[in-house]
């Protein structure tokens, strides 16, 4: 469920400013929303805005601009995606689907309404527009059927069939079994080419370091791309297919929550405490 750098193949260079192995704010955001499900015994929407709003105070190296904006126009939890969508007309960008794997393990027992309903509740804390609650939920629902032992890609029509209208043939279009990312109209830093090109990458791929290598190739926004894929072919490959190379180093700074740095036994532990919670969407 995490994103981090690790440098290209073969030559174990760090990015600008990031440590090998350091988690950015993907994995940072899905880790506050685990904590906030783990502490609270349930969807605290105002509890989770609260934890990602003093993450974004205290400047973490990675923030969507977006979601920059929704944290720190001091509106408070209920109104600030809102207020942000109703000024910009734009809010349809993938941040609420780069933080989801937590989420989306956590409500994996719930059954698809459950998990789709608190994948779009979750969203609306920061993306204003529907299109966004709507991608993370299919992504919900696809991780769901995944981590059951189903094939993800056999149930897509399914999960379209619980999609807003409004939204069910964009997402229909990026997740048609002939798509190509070449054949988006928008770049993949918005919601439904992300969510598309992760779910083409399962589709041509047969493992998790092929799909997250693909994924990367890809372009455009790619570690939120590789983020999103990682998530979906983590729940059908398991842990064991992901590279201990690529663990070993991981490692997941908290901005905001006093200087805690989690490793990957403390990932292993929080996914089987997510995958055995009791809670349920409020």
């Amino acid at each position: 469920m995490a994103t981090a750098r690790t440098g290209r193949s073969g030559t174990g260079g760090h990015g600008g400013g990031w440590e090998r192995g350091e988690a950015i704010d993907d994995t940072q955001m899905a880790v506050l929303v685990a904590e906030s499900l783990l502490d609270r015994g349930e969807l605290d929407l105002p509890d989770v805005f609260e934890r990602f709003r003093r993450w974004a105070a205290a400047e973490p190296k990675d923030i969507g601009i977006q979601t920059e904006d929704v944290l720190t126009n001091g509106m408070p939890w209920d109104l600030a995606a809102a207020v942000h969508f109703n000024s910009t007309l734009r809010a349809a960008g993938n941040g609420s689907l780069m933080r989801a794997s937590t989420s989306a393990v956590a409500f994996a027992g719930a059954g698809r309404s459950a998990t789709m309903d608190a994948a779009r509740r979750i969203a609306a804390l920061t993306h204003g527009d529907r299109a966004a609650w709507e991608g993370t939920a299919i992504f919900h629902e696809l991780v769901r059927l995944a981590l059951g032992g189903a094939d993800p890609l056999a149930a897509v029509p399914d999960a379209l069939a619980h999609v807003d209208a409004e939204h069910r043939d964009r997402y229909a279009a990026v997740l048609a079994p002939d798509w190509h990312p070449d054949r988006a109209t928008e770049a993949n830093g918005a919601v439904w080419p992300c969510l598309g090109s992760a779910v083409w990458v399962l589709r041509t791929t047969g493992g998790f370091e092929e799909a997250l290598r693909a994924a990367v190739d890809l372009g455009g926004d790619t570690d939120t791309v590789a983020a999103v894929t990682g998530a979906l072919a983590g729940a059908r490959y398991g842990l064991t297919a992901i590279p201990a190379r690529w663990t070993e180093p991981l490692h997941v700074p908290l901005p905001g929550s006093g200087g805690r740095v989690l490793r990957v036994g403390d990932l292993v532990d929080l996914a089987a405490r997510l995958a055995a919670w009791p809670g349920r969407p409020v």
